[in-house]
């Protein structure tokens, strides 16, 4: 029997494979129905950058370190804790009136396939609760995974629930630092959708390489750039790229590691031009998952790229036919949907609902997702 939900607050804590922050949301649920929630207050605390750095080399093949491993899990509890306490202190909410906070976590592995599968994030959920005196959900993957899914990606279930009921045939693209696109059902069908290769995790490795910053802001240095055909053609040879869904990915298959055995067989190429080929292979793979959906209409776009202008472009030159626009549009800033996503996960999970994710993931049949943890 599924247990009510009591009209209350949940928050949701976002930290993806960008790695560069880690953002919060306080929200509120309507009282009857699965519409989408009322965002009351919303913050981002960026991850240091020692922080990040002992994180890229947890990731790096051959870097698992198991005591660099455990020390970050507690570290990550502590930081998203004190997220989670830091914003409700500026929406001057106590604890106690929020029901529980959904952790997505710090992503370090993923492999969803294999003799055996599994997906690790990172991020203390009992140090969570603990510190914040509320409920936690985290591991919102493996339940998923022990029925046979990818485990990823998980936002569309959400997505359909926020953004379904638009009367016509719309996909809503998340730009993180894997890039997820969700093809939202009609009547009483469900959400498809899947990873479509990365998003803005090589752009980053790049422009903190080449410009001394996290990101390229604007997409200023790929504009500035040439996209070079040698290197495209390349990149747009990962398996990955044609393989059907479901799937997902991660750093496993996009990586620094994997770029420079390109350029090393290529020879010399301007970084800008680099630059450039990186953003078009982006916009590239998202558009290969759009081939056989001829009647999407619009196409919502979300995330931390929603700021890179010069992607948004090459999207959208990808994608004649389709109404291009972010998730503002449908009333959500597009900063904040991922993190909505967790918060509505949370609810799910406190209300013991199993989530349909075979269009998504591929799971053999409904789940509940995600573990509680009790303060």
């Amino acid at each position: 029997m599924i247990k009510p939900v009591r009209p209350t607050l949940f928050v949701g804590l976002m930290s993806g494979t960008s790695q560069d922050a880690v953002d919060a949301v306080l929200a509120e649920f309507p009282i009857n129905g699965e519409g989408p929630p009322r965002l009351i207050a919303s913050d981002s605390t960026p991850l240091p950058p020692q922080l990040r750095a002992r994180l890229d080399a947890l990731q790096e093949p051959g870097g698992g370190d198991l005591d660099n491993a455990l020390q970050l899990h507690h570290e990550l509890g502590l930081r998203f804790a004190d997220s989670a306490l830091s914003l409700l202190a500026s929406a001057h909410a106590e604890p106690r009136s929020v029901r529980a906070i959904g952790s997505h976590g710090q992503t370090v592995r993923h492999r969803p396939t294999g003799p055996g599968p599994h997906s690790l994030q990172l991020g203390d959920a009992a140090l969570i609760a603990a510190r914040t005196g509320i409920a936690t959900v985290a591991d919102f993957r493996s339940g998923d995974i022990a029925a046979g899914g990818q485990g990823a990606p998980l936002a569309p279930l959400f997505h359909q629930a926020a953004f379904g009921n638009s009367g016509c045939q719309r996909a809503i693209l998340n730009l993180g630092g894997m890039a997820n696109v969700t093809f939202l059902g009609t009547g009483n069908a469900g959400p498809s959708g899947w990873d479509t290769g990365p998003g803005n995790v090589l752009l980053d490795a790049w422009a903190a390489r080449h410009l001394g910053q996290p990101y390229d802001a604007d997409g200023a240095f790929a504009a500035s750039g040439r996209v070079h055909n040698s290197l495209l053609a390349a990149l747009l040879d990962h398996p990955f790229v044609s393989r059907q869904p479901p799937k997902s990915t991660g750093r496993e298959d996009f990586n620094a590691q994997w770029l420079e055995r390109f350029l090393d067989r290529l020879g010399a190429i301007e970084p800008a031009d680099v630059q450039a080929t990186l953003a078009e292979f982006t916009a590239a793979c998202i558009a290969t998952a759009f081939v056989n959906r001829t009647n999407t209409e619009e196409l919502l776009i979300c995330g931390g790229g929603t700021r890179n202008r010069d992607l948004l472009q090459r999207i959208d030159r990808h994608l004649p036919r389709l109404a291009v626009d972010t998730t503002a549009k449908a009333g959500v800033d597009p900063q904040w949907v991922e993190a909505l996503a967790f918060a509505w996960l949370a609810r799910q999970r406190i209300a013991e609902r199993a989530l349909d994710t075979q269009r998504v993931t591929g799971a053999r049949q409904p789940v509940i997702l995600g573990c509680v943890y009790l303060p």
